[in-house]
C-alpha cells in the first residue's frame, strides 16, 4: 500500500486528485484560471466539496472561458445562483465575472497568466520537505505577495490562504509530505 499525504480521505475522487493532479506544475493559462476560480469558490468549504462539483462548474462556468465569463449578464448570474451543482454564493459567483475581467486585462499586460503567476516563485516549483501535515503553512510570503498583487489587479477571493492552496494545487509548490510516494515523483517531473 502506498503512503499518501495525511489530509487525504478514502474518497476515490480525492485519491485520484491527490495522485494525479495535486502538486503537478500547471502552465496552461485556462487551467490556471479554472483552479484560481475553484479555489476562490472553496473559501470556507472543503476542497472535496468543490472537487465533487468541478464538472458541473465547468459546464455552468462556460468551460472557464474568461472571455465568456467576463461578459456574463445579470440574468446569467441569477441563473447560476439557482444551479444546485455549484456553490450558490452571490459574492463568489460575481467574483468569477470580476476575476475574468481582471484576468483578461492582466494577460494583455503580461502576455499570459502563467508569466504573471509563476513569477511569484521565480518560474520554478518550490519543493518543501515537510514530514507532517502540521508543518505545512496556511500562507507564505509568496502567497501573501500573490494575494496583494492579484487584489491590486482587481481579483476577488484571492486572500493569502486561497493563494497558497492555489499554489499547492497547480504545483507552484510541492507540499506532499516526504513520506508520500508522490513527493519524489513530483520532484522528478
Amino acid at each position: 500500500m502506498r503512503n499518501r499525504c495525511e489530509w487525504l480521505t478514502s474518497d476515490p475522487l480525492y485519491v485520484e486528485y491527490h495522485d494525479k493532479e495535486w502538486g503537478v506544475p500547471v502552465y496552461d493559462d485556462r487551467v490556471l484560471f479554472e483552479m484560481l476560480l475553484l479555489e476562490g469558490a472553496q473559501a470556507g468549504l472543503s476542497w472535496l466539496t468543490i472537487l465533487k462539483r468541478r464538472e458541473t462548474y465547468r459546464i455552468a462556468y462556460d468551460g472557464f472561458d474568461p472571455e465568456i465569463i467576463a461578459s456574463w449578464t445579470d440574468e446569467k448570474i441569477e441563473s447560476l445562483l439557482k444551479d444546485k451543482g455549484i456553490i450558490r454564493n452571490r459574492l463568489k459567483v460575481a467574483a468569477a465575472k470580476q476575476n475574468a475581467q481582471a484576468y483578461l486585462q492582466l494577460t494583455q499586460e503580461y502576455g499570459s497568466f502563467q508569466n504573471f503567476i509563476w513569477a511569484f516563485v521565480d518560474h520554478k516549483q518550490i519543493t518543501n520537505s515537510f514530514k507532517s501535515l502540521s508543518e505545512i503553512p496556511a500562507t507564505t510570503k509568496e502567497s501573501e505577495a500573490m494575494s496583494k498583487a492579484l487584489k491590486k489587479k482587481g481579483f476577488k477571493f484571492v486572500g493569502p490562504t486561497i493563494c497558497y492552496a492555489f499554489m499547492q494545487s497547480v504545483g507552484m509548490v510541492n507540499d506532499h509530505v516526504k513520506s508520500c510516494y508522490r513527493y519524489k515523483e513530483i520532484n522528478n517531473l
